[in-house]
């Protein structure tokens, strides 16, 4: 099998704000990139908020684990319907 067509990435439906690549959704259209340039800022937010305001690693982690593992759900469910 080529490798060209191996890893060939699904043509999204028309109107479809993601494409599914691998197991996860990448924007294609403006409305995609509107909702997921938002939830990078909020990963790289709690990211450093869990790292500034932690009073120790343990509560980093579960700081940063559960807003992240939130925030990729509700991501994931949005692409998943506008695709």
């Amino acid at each position: 099998m080529s490798k060209n067509k191996r890893y060939k990435s699904p043509k999204p439906r028309p109107g479809a704000w993601f494409t599914p690549v691998r197991g996860s959704y990448l924007p294609v259209r403006p409305a995609g990139w509107l909702t997921y340039i938002p939830f990078l800022w909020y990963l790289l937010f709690t990211l450093i908020l869990g790292i500034q305001k932690a009073a120790s690693l343990i509560s980093a982690v579960l700081f940063i684990g559960v807003n992240w593992i939130v925030a990729t759900t509700i991501m994931t469910y949005i692409a998943k319907k506008n695709s």
